[in-house]
């Protein structure tokens, strides 16, 4: 889409004219840039000026045309290379393809000078940290790209007021994330983390013939939450025979429902009695806040199990730790909580019936590389004023 709206005006702009040469001049080098095109790309000619002209101009050579498609490169800020927090080391490559990369701390050394240059920052692990400051500091920023869904980090009416735009990257996460919520499923349903270490465990001597768990097919799976991440846990629970209920804010179409056998519960409290596994797909925000509590787990089956993959502050971690000790629930698994990680004397941990893994719905080798090159496409469409696939509007 935008290599043909970039072609259509470059011809546009020649048979308005009839000269080429001023459609490669007018032509915004931020859309060159996005295609890997140079100005040899739109004018032949280009590639003579490299002394004098026929018209006595001062010509333009390789190595002065490189170093200008370096400077107009867009500052694009990230926290750091690596670390905890950091872009991948394996995506850096990608990243200086389009933008001219800048470091916290390099930006917090030369401040004055690199403020004026960045138009756009990419969040990585929640980080860079967003606020007032930074942003008063940022002149001419124009979008702040968000690597995955969740968006509770980030104060969007504070950075909207500032006129910068907001993007996420629903699209590349939707996948590895449904798996995830299979996995803890069915890693909880056949009691996996215990029967590795039984398996491995130097005190064992023999394997138990009651030591059972339990299967999900035929079993009735509860999704609360079915926007994309939500509509493929249900197509993955189809292929397991699952009977599959769900809530929502609003009623998928009816072609959807059928396509996955799923059926729509208004009300919340009837799925959470119905459901043998109940399964998390919200985003965080102060309506879903802590929105599994005492209340909502008394109304579960004492033989349902409890998983989460939207963010930790959907559940009350109390009220958890009261019904995974007392049988008001069976099990528990838990890809988010909060905080990540837990204190290290949390009883969420000391728990047999739980697991908990370090939020890793996103964490495959495919899922983050897509997470950055879906990034890279909402800031190239901010900055050069195309659509955007991934904007987030405030609420």
């Amino acid at each position: 889409m935008f290599s043909v709206k970039a072609v259509c005006l470059v011809e546009a702009i020649h048979l308005a004219t009839g000269c080429p040469r001023l459609a490669g001049r007018l032509i915004h080098p931020a859309v060159c840039h996005v295609h890997h095109w140079t100005k040899r790309d739109i004018d032949p000619r280009w590639s003579s000026w490299t002394g004098p002209n026929s018209t006595g101009e001062a010509g333009v050579s390789a190595h002065q045309t490189k170093v200008m498609a370096k400077q107009e490169q867009p500052g694009l800020l990230i926290v750091e290379i690596g670390g905890v927090c950091g872009v991948l080391e394996g995506h850096v490559e990608l990243l200086k393809k389009h933008f001219h990369l800048i470091t916290m701390k390099e930006f917090l050394k030369k401040k004055e000078r690199l403020s004026e240059k960045i138009k756009s920052v990419l969040i990585y692990e929640c980080r860079p940290v967003i606020d007032r400051e930074l942003l008063q500091s940022l002149p001419h920023l124009k979008v702040i790209a968000n690597s995955g869904v969740g968006v509770d980090h980030l104060d969007l009416k504070l950075i909207s007021s500032f006129g910068v735009k907001v993007t996420n990257t629903p699209h590349a996460v939707s996948d590895s994330t449904a798996d995830i919520g299979m996995a803890l499923m069915l890693a909880s349903a056949r009691r996996l983390v215990e029967g590795c270490q039984i398996a491995v465990s130097p005190q064992t001597e023999h394997f138990a013939a009651d030591w059972l768990g339990d299967e999900v097919t035929g079993a009735t799976l509860g999704i609360i939450g079915m926007g994309s991440i939500g509509y493929k846990v249900a197509k993955r629970a189809k292929a397991f025979e699952m009977k599959i209920l769900y809530h929502n804010r609003n009623q998928r179409k009816e072609e959807e429902e059928q396509a996955v056998g799923a059926r729509y519960c208004e009300k919340m409290e009837d799925l959470l009695q119905q459901s043998d596994f109940v399964i998390l797909v919200v985003n965080l925000t102060p309506q879903t806040h802590k929105l599994i509590g005492k209340r909502e787990l008394e109304l579960m089956k004492p033989t349902a199990t409890l998983i989460n993959i939207s963010r930790g502050a959907v559940v009350d971690h109390d009220a958890l730790v009261e019904a995974l000790q007392n049988g008001i629930i069976k099990a528990a698994a838990l890809d988010v909580t909060y905080p990540e990680p837990l204190p290290r004397d949390h009883p969420l941990l000391k728990l047999k019936n739980i697991i908990i893994t370090p939020h890793i719905g996103t964490a495959t080798v495919q899922a983050t590389r897509m997470m950055t090159e879906e990034a890279v496409a909402n800031i190239q469409a901010v900055l050069n004023g195309l659509p955007i696939p991934s904007e987030v509007i405030p609420q």
